[in-house]
């Protein structure tokens, strides 16, 4: 092992403590101050990880629902995932989906942003309008792509879920913006301020489980998850945790090439954000 080495592992581990305890910290305040918290999983690593930091903050247990915004078309494995991890962590979870627009035929193939506005956006508003819950926690990360840089971590949103990125509260000094009127719903995002590799390292330091798409079967893997029609897998020879950390480390492709709805519009996923997408 080389010095350099040693000193990566050193770095590597007081970064993730600090991330650690920020988010804990995030997802207790935001317990403590705001009204019916619900969480969104979405069995990809990142989300996760936010339920594993959640177990964490709350000695084990996750004090409030854990929905899946369910299109009908995501990988079968993920569903597998989802199962097995609710049984086994013992969570409360809530599945939703929109199911007027799933019986009127709404499928990818009518258009991508149409399709995602229909069986993500609108089916997590309906899910929010038919149980009353006000706050939600979301696993962005600033770095996936454009419009998730722009965010802030206690993001509140307006009449419809609409978020006015042009117009957010500022988040100095973390000095978060908590107290809201009851009716205003709040975005909550706990791992904004991680990046993919970190989550990685953090999964491996930790041992969390993950879905076996992330590994290299014959030459490729998926690095993002979501939709099996809108999902494709990367070219890719990491079969093993320490072999994704390292490509990761030096890769020059972004991390959601393979997900259709970002390359359906320059602005797509502002677009689609800035409507109330998760």
């Amino acid at each position: 092992m080389t010095s350099q080495t040693i000193t990566q592992g050193f770095n590597d581990q007081k970064r993730l403590s600090q991330l650690e305890n920020d988010s804990i910290y995030i997802l207790r305040e935001a317990y403590r101050t705001l009204k019916k918290p619900a969480m969104l999983w979405s069995m990809g690593k990142d989300s996760t990880v936010m339920l594993w930091l959640t177990r964490k903050a709350f000695f084990g247990k996750i004090p409030f629902p854990v929905c899946h915004i369910d299109t009908s078309f995501k990988i079968p494995e993920m569903i597998e995932f989802r199962n097995q991890m609710a049984a086994d962590w013992g969570f409360d979870l809530r599945i939703s989906s929109n199911k007027e627009a799933l019986s009127e035929g709404m499928n990818p193939g009518k258009g991508k942003l149409e399709c995602c506005t229909a069986l993500k956006t609108n089916a997590l508003k309906g899910f929010l309008r038919e149980t009353g819950y006000r706050s939600i926690f979301a696993a962005i990360r600033r770095d996936e792509e454009g419009s998730r840089g722009k965010e802030r971590i206690f993001s509140p949103r307006g009449e419809g879920s609409v978020w006015n990125y042009k117009e957010q509260p500022p988040e100095l000094w973390n000095a978060y913006q908590t107290e809201v009127e009851a009716e205003v719903e709040m975005r909550v995002h706990p791992i904004l301020q991680w990046s993919e590799l970190d989550v990685w390292l953090y999964i491996r330091e930790e041992g969390i489980p993950v879905l076996d798409l992330y590994y290299a079967k014959k030459g490729k893997r998926y690095r993002s998850v979501g939709c099996a029609p809108c999902t494709s897998q990367v070219v890719s020879e990491a079969t093993s945790l320490d072999e994704i950390i390292e490509e990761i480390r030096t890769t020059k492709v972004g991390e959601r090439v393979g997900r259709a709805q970002d390359q359906a519009d320059r602005y797509a996923m502002q677009k689609l954000r800035a409507g109330g997408y998760m």
